[in-house]
């Protein structure tokens, strides 16, 4: 005859015990954390896309143009005498945008300006979604202001095709670069690439965000000075 098993008393651990058991058990996982949408970016949703469409009376919420992308680049001259100042201009943009960049390089070489093929001579990122409108936010609330002389951004450098272009003479004005860490200043060109069919609309569209363009008035006025 077979031996009869034993049968558990009630409450008796099973063997292994209660951690055996907690092993088995799968791991609770823990809510994904919730992403917080940038400042601007409701902005667009809530204040720019009813303005723009009263403003051009669209159809639909389809038709309203909308902020694509943002291009920097910076060109380094004095690349030439000395490479290391294209990674030195690399780093700084990484720190200004928080994300990576990559270095322009000479595509055919130039005798006269010692230039040869593949040489770096600068940096350029594009920026899209949530780092977008985290740059625009800073740019118009912190680094315009802090422009020398600052009186207003010209509403004359838009391509004619809904894209709009700033210089900027020195880096500096960013906040997150150390003028004293630094190893020169570097200018740089911010594109401003929209959806925009025509200047008219893009210039509404970055108004409406916040861009500080000079009055058209003042504008004229400071031009026949």
């Amino acid at each position: 005859m077979s031996e009869e098993k034993p049968k558990k008393g009630k409450g008796e651990v099973p063997k292994g015990g209660k951690a055996a058991q907690a092993a088995d058990k799968p791991a609770r996982k823990s809510a994904p954390e919730e992403k917080i949408a940038p400042r601007l970016s409701e902005t667009y949703r809530k204040e720019v896309v009813p303005a723009l469409m009263k403003r051009f009376n669209y159809k639909n919420v389809m038709q309203v143009p909308r902020l694509d992308k943002i291009a920097i680049n910076i060109g380094v001259g004095q690349a030439t005498q000395d490479a290391k100042l294209a990674d030195a201009a690399a780093r700084d943009l990484e720190l200004i945008v928080g994300q990576k960049v990559v270095i322009t390089r000479a595509k055919k070489s130039i005798s006269n300006f010692k230039l040869r093929e593949k040489m770096p001579i600068g940096c350029r990122v594009t920026l899209r979604q949530a780092r977008m409108y985290e740059f625009l936010d800073r740019f118009i609330s912190i680094v315009v202001p802090r422009m020398r002389d600052f009186r207003g951004l010209s509403d004359k450098s838009f391509d004619g095709r809904g894209n709009y272009t700033i210089g900027i003479k020195e880096h500096v004005v960013f906040p997150e670069i150390d003028v004293d860490k630094i190893t020169r200043m570097f200018g740089m060109d911010i594109t401003f690439v929209t959806t925009a069919e025509t200047d008219q609309e893009a210039y509404e569209l970055l108004k409406n965000f916040g861009m500080p363009f000079v009055k058209r008035q003042e504008l004229l006025e400071t031009q026949t000075a």
